[in-house]
């Protein structure tokens, strides 16, 4: 494959998809269910990031009940599997998501997808969504590599499956997580600024903030240029 003019890797949940209402009815399904009480939108920026296990696990500890590890483990996977056949039930891409898409890849751009949500759940999502032809070869969910973000060596591996090289590639996210792992891989890093974080995205130390995904292709040829 011939290296692409430009390599531009995406976050998953807070930046290409509005994934919170099948996640929050998946978190509320399985606590309601057990006695707790439900997880309410706001939370929920403080919860993404990590990976849907981690993500059920630290909303079921914020109950404040102690869980022993198996019934941790039960729990979360009732949790993924109520998830993952609803997984798209009423997640859609932000606005702007397809089209944008369309237009990198018109400009020869390679892209990616870096998240740490299960490799088959991103697969699943994003074939849901009609967005995986985007990605055909270089999506790298969690468990599709031994690291996870802020590990740069996952972003890596997505620069590596696009034959790019780190100087010429640049990461969009809405987290702190994203931030970090960009600045670990000594990669430009775009922060969405209608994502997940519970921290202002304006605190996160981007190189640029953009509240708008169709101006992604003008902001990224300021940054590369």
């Amino acid at each position: 494959m011939a290296e692409s003019s430009f390599s531009v890797i995406f976050d998953l949940d807070g930046t290409l998809v509005d994934t919170a209402p099948d996640l929050l009815g998946a978190l509320n399904a399985i606590l309601t269910a057990e006695g707790h009480e439900p997880v309410v939108p706001a939370d929920l920026r403080n919860l993404v990031g990590h990976g849907a296990k981690a993500m059920f696990e630290h909303a079921l500890k914020r109950t404040g009940v102690e869980v022993s590890t198996d019934r941790m483990g039960a729990l979360t996977e009732r949790f993924l599997a109520f998830y993952r056949l609803n997984i798209a039930r009423g997640s859609r891409p932000f606005p702007g998501v397809p089209k944008t898409l369309e237009i990198l890849a018109e400009q020869g751009m390679g892209l990616g997808v870096c998240t740490n949500k299960a490799q088959d759940l991103t697969e699943l999502l994003l074939r849901e969504l009609d967005l995986f032809r985007y990605f055909p070869a270089s999506v790298f969910g969690g468990g599709s590599t031994p690291y996870s973000k802020p590990d740069p060596r996952h972003l890596l591996e997505v620069v590596r499956a696009l034959n790019g090289r780190r100087e010429r590639a640049v990461l969009v996210g809405d987290s702190i997580v994203d931030i970090n792992t960009a600045r670990a891989a000594d990669i430009p890093v775009i922060a969405m600024s209608y994502g997940y974080t519970p921290v202002p995205v304006n605190e996160l130390g981007a190189d640029a903030v953009v509240d708008d995904f169709a101006a992604l292709p003008e902001v990224i040829s300021r940054l590369v240029s």
